[in-house]
């Protein structure tokens, strides 16, 4: 009895811990598109380029899944979506993956990726500042004083990006910061959605219209020409798709099946992070003692915040 129990806690420990790996690793992964992106705009390409590249390369998994889960449904081992449910996917796969990353990348063009990064960090707030207002959810006063936390700390580094860069920041901070604010609207938006369709499911199709609509977008400015770019961008492009977008995506998709939800929100603080000491070393964006407070605030607001919930 004793060897069946311990079996059955060590079989829980190596869960708990793959989870934890793969929450840390994914939110890591996930941020580090920032620095992709930056050094694929080197080569002359526009955010609808880096868009549509990473989405095209990246469609073949994500309908390969969809297709799965497509099939289970038609075998009746998933529900089978509704006409109402088929125009939620579509809006959601429009505002938030396809929306959200052409803003955020036309930003990228104009900040640094740890500003970046910090600013769409923002999300959740707006998830709960959207939720009070449309919801009519009361905030407490724990989360103010998140809400005031997460706040200052972009500020500051929105400060320091300003006097090293000068107005263009503020083109780039508003771009980014709408990023956010449609990010915000997918994830109240998918809220009740998953609970019937799933994740996987939900991700797949999503990301899959997604994809077509970036695609769409791409070719309608660019045309087949759009094609014709060197090496370098189709094997950033392939990073972006796979290393940055499949592989994180899936990550934190199990990761929330061995440890939960809140655990994987708070190993997703490592993320903006891992991108301000990456992008010091390999963009060779400075690190100022601005940046650091400016993350350290940003950081406790998200974990006050992810306690609160």
């Amino acid at each position: 009895m004793t060897s069946l129990s311990s079996g059955t806690d060590n079989t829980r420990n190596r869960e708990f811990w793959m989870g934890f790996l793969l929450a840390g690793l994914g939110a890591v992964l996930f941020s580090a598109k920032a620095i992709v992106v930056k050094f694929t705009y080197r080569y002359g390409v526009d955010a609808a380029t880096v868009i549509g590249f990473r989405m095209m390369l990246s469609l073949p998994f994500f309908a390969a899944v969809g297709f799965y889960q497509a099939r289970k449904a038609g075998q009746g081992k998933l529900p089978v979506l509704t006409g109402k449910e088929r125009c939620q996917l579509i809006f959601l796969g429009f505002i938030g993956y396809y929306l959200s990353s052409f803003l955020d990348f036309l930003g990228l063009q104009y900040i640094s990726a740890g500003l970046e990064r910090l600013i769409l960090f923002l999300s959740p707030t707006f998830v709960l500042l959207i939720s009070a207002l449309a919801l009519k959810r009361k905030i407490g006063v724990g989360q103010w004083i998140a809400l005031g936390l997460s706040y200052l700390g972009v500020v500051f580094v929105f400060l320091q990006d300003l006097s090293f860069s000068g107005n263009e920041v503020m083109l780039g901070a508003f771009f980014v910061l709408c990023s956010a604010l449609s990010y915000a609207f997918y994830l109240i938006g998918s809220g009740e959605l998953i609970k019937r369709v799933g994740a996987t499911r939900l991700v797949a199709y999503a990301m899959s219209v997604s994809a077509i609509i970036s695609m769409a977008h791409f070719f309608g400015v660019h045309g087949l020409q759009g094609l014709d770019q060197v090496r370098q961008v189709y094997e950033l492009s392939m990073i972006h798709a796979v290393v940055n977008t499949v592989l994180p995506t899936f990550m934190i998709m199990w990761s929330v099946a061995r440890i939960g939800a809140p655990m994987t929100a708070q190993l997703g603080l490592l993320g903006p992070v891992s991108v301000l000491f990456l992008a010091a070393w390999l963009l060779g964006e400075p690190i100022t003692a601005m940046q650091l407070v400016g993350t350290a605030f940003t950081l406790a607001g998200a974990v006050v915040l992810s306690r609160r919930r």
